[in-house]
């Protein structure tokens, strides 16, 4: 149940222990939260580690998501494992109250020098937010949840159509109650959302559960609104594949990835 009724994701308690709301619950488990809270979580880790340099920014980050995440208290740890000159290493994990670590991720930093080198960013570019209507989500049996705490618009495609589909998600709520959102936050809160924005089976028969997210950043994401232009890959033996390109409103900014578990529904 949550823990907490702010009006957030989570509300923190301590510099490393957060309570989570309502707005992270996912659509499939009323004790579980969808895996875009906890990913931001995680992220913002990264962001606040001891001894960050502000010249240092993500690239890339890279989640393993070993099991469900409750609904329960969190402690985030978060370990050093290499400061370079031009790359850092950080590593960061999850942990609920009673339990054993539920998500684990592996953030690469870079050495940044505006203006340093010509900006290259080509890529298909998406109709705006405000081209793009809003579109029902899929049935979810409970009020209050993720699928309340984003607003999302399709450019195209749809939660209710199979296919590729590209969607502008925005966070109505903030990460951490009393903290402003960082422009890290916002991609990560909407990135694992890519296999069901572009879902190829109907989820009333099967699963398609990602045991992994991978995001690849080569620009600073800006704006409150973050595009998921997603496709979704399946392989007769169960193994899927959903690959996402991240835009904000100024144009392609990277890159997700998630490796999927597919099975008929028992």
């Amino acid at each position: 149940m949550p823990t907490s009724q702010a009006e957030a994701f989570y509300e923190r308690e301590a510099l490393d222990r957060f309570l989570p709301t309502a707005c992270t619950r996912g659509p499939w488990d009323a004790d579980s939260q969808h895996a875009g809270p906890p990913a931001a979580l995680l992220g913002l880790a990264v962001e606040q580690r001891p001894g960050g340099r502000p010249e240092m920014r993500v690239a890339r980050l890279t989640y393993e998501i070993m099991r469900p995440v409750p609904i329960r208290p969190l402690t985030v740890t978060t370990r050093v494992l290499r400061a370079g000159r031009s790359v850092e290493l950080v590593e960061v994990g999850l942990t609920p109250d009673g339990g054993d670590e539920v998500m684990r991720a592996t953030a690469l930093l870079m050495k940044t020098a505006p203006d340093s080198v010509p900006e290259v960013s080509p890529g298909r570019q998406v109709p705006g937010p405000g081209d793009a209507p809003s579109k029902a989500f899929f049935p979810v049996p409970w009020d209050q949840g993720y699928h309340t705490a984003m607003d999302v618009r399709f450019a195209a495609g749809s939660f209710l159509e199979s296919g590729p589909a590209t969607a502008w998600m925005r966070m109505r709520v903030p990460l951490v109650a009393g903290e402003e959102i960082t422009p890290l936050s916002r991609v990560l809160t909407a990135a694992d959302s890519g296999n069901g924005v572009s879902a190829e089976l109907d989820f009333h028969h099967y699963v398609f559960i990602n045991a992994d997210l991978t995001v690849g950043l080569h620009r600073h994401p800006e704006g409150e609104w973050v595009c998921l232009d997603a496709r979704s890959m399946v392989d007769g033996a169960g193994i899927g594949l959903a690959e996402s390109t991240l835009h904000d409103e100024k144009g392609p900014l990277g890159h997700s990835t998630q490796t999927l578990y597919v099975a008929a529904r028992g």
